[in-house]
């Protein structure tokens, strides 16, 4: 762990509603927070198109853009260390490189400046199917809490990343997690037999399966209090229904069984422009070296 959620701005509001997330989040967990903007090349900075001041009258914009954003945060979470940053560079390329050097990365769905024409499918896409770790998107302003954490399942490595920020979120939040699973019926020739007892013995062993990738969680978390959905069907209607009533809807980057074939254009992607909610998707993080990894040095 870093201690440190990294937001990432633009100036634009739904970046504005990022930053609320990111302060909320920094001020229950007692992390830190950074606060990015990435500048983008401009043509200002080449020799045969410079003109003259707006070079400086770009960086004055890019350092307001953050210096709005820092005290949007002291504001909303007093007490929480907040730093800034001014890169330069690829949006993309720039905030992956933040991505694994933070416990979480968060940004608005939508943008302008250093997002130029930003819809979740672009630099959220790109960010949500390649960062080093959880990437959180919100889609708006935040609303009324609800004090639920959806988190998709489906047995696979990236499921259980998901239900490791999940279970932290709700640990964090004293929230409620509802963990769905959703399962594919198999085939059948029309003219099967006893259609109706197979489908109760797939949809019993869908619920054992999806008991049995919970329980290690339970246990480890006995103060979370988790409720589960077990539907026959895609997961994206379901995770998307769900998220009506929710904070916050996790999501592993891809996934197997009832996710199978899932990347960032199916599932994650049908969540991303469904949901009501804040999306996290989550991708296991490469293990690093003992020596590496933040704080080995002090244990």
């Amino acid at each position: 762990m870093y201690g440190l959620v990294t937001v990432a701005v633009d100036g634009s509001t739904s970046a504005l509603a990022a930053v609320d997330w990111v302060a909320d989040d920094a001020a229950r967990s007692g992390k830190a927070v950074r606060v990015v903007h990435v500048r983008e090349p401009w043509a200002g900075e080449y020799p045969f198109h410079r003109v003259e001041g707006f070079d400086q009258s770009m960086t004055d914009y890019c350092e307001g853009v953050l210096a709005k954003a820092a005290a949007r945060v002291a504001e909303r979470a007093p007490g929480v260390k907040v730093t800034t940053e001014l890169a330069t560079g690829a949006v993309v390329e720039r905030l992956k490189d933040e991505s694994g050097r933070t416990d979480v990365l968060v940004l608005g769905s939508r943008g302008m400046g250093g997002f130029t024409g930003l819809v979740v499918g672009s630099v959220g896409i790109g960010l949500a199917g390649h960062a080093a770790g959880p990437v959180v998107i919100v889609r708006g302003p935040l609303g009324e809490e609800h004090g639920e954490i959806i988190v998709g399942v489906d047995g696979s490595p990236h499921s259980e990343a998901a239900l490791e920020f999940a279970f932290e979120q709700a640990k964090l939040r004293g929230a409620r997690l509802h963990a769905v699973h959703a399962w594919a019926m198999p085939a059948f020739s029309p003219l099967a037999a006893g259609y109706t007892d197979v489908f109760k013995d797939v949809f019993e062993s869908a619920t054992r399966q999806a008991g049995q990738w919970l329980a290690a969680w339970r246990q480890e978390h006995p103060e979370v209090t988790v409720a589960e959905t077990v539907v026959c069907g895609h997961p994206t209607p379901a995770l998307v229904e769900a998220s009506e009533k929710a904070d916050l809807v996790v999501v592993g980057s891809r996934g197997l069984g009832g996710f199978k074939g899932a990347v960032l254009g199916s599932v994650g992607h049908g969540v991303l422009h469904g949901a009501h909610c804040p999306v996290a998707i989550v991708r296991p993080r490469e293990a690093q070296p003992r020596e590496e990894r933040p704080g080995a040095a002090e244990r």
